[in-house]
């Protein structure tokens, strides 16, 4: 027994002591229970974002006790330029656009959530149905007729393509770029490099294309395989996603660059990056949309780049915007490589 009680107390103690080894057993998953609580707070009672255009009775004559559900249950903002409100639905401005046609309740809806075109469509039904039943003795009135905002020939793999892309990317830069810098220079590659009648440019400029090359092939897998098993259709600016590519490489091998000059070893530097790229993932909405997340959950969002990939992107292959769209999530992407590899240099070193 004293054998097995002083290996056991050894081995524990290794474990505490081995920093990478407990923060992925304990830290990393931890961080997971934080990460998905403070998303997922208060999912049920998120209210539904609606922009009503004009008059319609069915909300505004409704009884009080339909007034009171309503109140519970949507945020509705009042306008009169239907072709404005239904853009910003496209756009996941807003979750529906509702009007009337005289005892039709008309409501416009995006099918990106699948979950909220649910929900919206349940909503409007049950509110409906109540209007009904209060005019007691009377034949059904009003009646509801539901449309989405896409063209009917849109499929959820339209939404799930660009997220997932947009994370594969943000995975082969920032782990390409971490792993080779480590491997480098324990194997003294770096400073053999340095020395050598190459300039640093050439050096650099390699492994830059090389990231771009890796991920224009990501894109044309991923594309080949939605096109050719799923029935992914692409909008007509759909080639903004190769300058948006080439951005995006660039920031995520700027965050790779900055794992690799501080991390020691291959197992820290993929440590380093895992932690900065998976959260990133969820955080910025490759997995699932964050429309009932938590103001602060799209607060951070906003600052991650991430975020802006797979929103120019989605503009880009799915929404129908046009190339113009793709422009400011291209600045802020270089911006925040030039940011991150000016502090990535000044970490770097040529050895160990």
């Amino acid at each position: 027994m004293k054998p097995f009680t002083s290996l056991a107390r050894a081995m524990l103690k290794g474990f505490f002591r081995d920093k990478m080894a407990f923060f992925f057993a304990v830290i990393f998953p931890l961080m997971f229970l934080v990460l998905f609580g403070g998303i997922f707070t208060d999912q049920g009672a998120s209210r539904t974002d609606v922009i009503q255009v004009g008059s319609v009775p069915v909300l505004d004559e409704a009884p009080k006790e339909v007034k009171a559900y309503l109140d519970e249950s949507l945020d509705i903002t009042r306008s009169s330029d239907e072709k404005d409100a239904v853009q910003k639905v496209r756009k996941g401005d807003a979750d529906a656009v509702i009007s009337q046609d005289g005892d039709r309740l008309v409501v416009r809806y995006s099918q990106a959530d699948q979950v909220k075109a649910a929900t919206v469509q349940g909503t409007f039904q049950s509110i409906v149905q109540s209007v009904n039943l209060a005019q007691t003795g009377e034949a059904p009135r009003f009646t509801l007729t539901t449309d989405r905002v896409e063209d009917d020939s849109l499929k959820s793999i339209q939404y799930y393509t660009p997220g997932l892309m947009g994370w594969a990317i943000a995975s082969g830069a920032t782990f390409g770029a971490a792993t080779n810098l480590v491997v480098w220079r324990r194997n003294g590659l770096l400073r053999r490099l340095r020395l050598a009648p190459i300039p640093t440019r050439s050096v650099v400029l390699a492994r830059v294309a090389v990231s771009i090359a890796i991920a224009i092939v990501q894109a044309a897998i991923f594309l080949g395989v939605g096109i050719g098993l799923f029935g992914l259709r692409l909008t007509g600016s759909w080639p903004m996603i190769i300058p948006l590519l080439v951005c995006g490489t660039l920031a995520f091998m700027a965050i790779g660059l900055l794992a690799g000059a501080v991390a020691k070893s291959e197992e820290a530097a993929v440590g380093i990056a895992n932690f900065v790229v998976l959260p990133m993932a969820f955080l910025s909405g490759s997995f699932f949309p964050l429309d009932g997340a938590p103001g602060y959950v799209t607060a951070i969002s906003k600052v991650l780049p991430l975020k802006h990939l797979n929103d120019g992107m989605l503009d880009t292959m799915v929404r129908g915007e046009g190339p113009s769209s793709a422009i400011v999530p291209m600045l802020v992407l270089l911006g925040f490589a030039v940011v991150v590899t000016a502090i990535a240099s000044r970490l770097f070193r040529w050895d160990d």
